[in-house]
């Protein structure tokens, strides 16, 4: 399924992202992790998602590419909210750096992601994970390329 065509076709970034949040629906890796957009704008988006049981690695903490996959969604619909109809992205590279554990005790979490830069054909991308008292769980930088579709 191509969320890009069944519900934002036509539209450029900003407006498929906030069409993909009134829908309330998310793409198969949202259902499988947990995770949803919940706010976007101009060269900003946050992810939102609880590190339950179906993220946990064996020694009972959120898996690492739990947190990643968080983290390169927000820095990857940041760029995509600064496309235009005729663009796409696709991310080139992502480094993650690891703070915190988290648990399913550590309740619902947020990626907060925004555009450094935004060109012809690259843009740089960074992003922050927090639980909600605000504590720093991980961070990011991505570069992603940008594209004719």
């Amino acid at each position: 399924m191509s969320m890009t065509r069944e519900i934002g076709a036509g539209l450029d970034g900003l407006a498929q992202l906030r069409a993909f949040i009134a829908a309330g629906k998310r793409p198969g890796i949202g259902d499988a992790l947990d995770f949803d957009l919940v706010e976007v704008d101009d060269g900003h988006a946050v992810f939102a998602g609880s590190p339950g049981p179906h993220a946990h690695n064996p020694m009972g903490v959120a898996h690492g590419g739990w947190f990643a996959t968080l983290l390169d969604s927000a820095c990857g619909c940041a760029v995509h909210s600064k496309l235009s109809p005729t663009q796409a992205y696709t991310t080139l590279e992502l480094k993650v750096a690891f703070h915190k554990a988290a648990t399913a005790a550590t309740g619902r979490m947020r990626a907060e992601g925004r555009v450094i830069a935004f060109g012809r054909r690259v843009a740089y991308a960074e992003a922050r994970l927090v639980d909600a008292a605000g504590v720093l769980h991980a961070t990011a930088t991505s570069t992603l390329l940008v594209m004719e579709k």
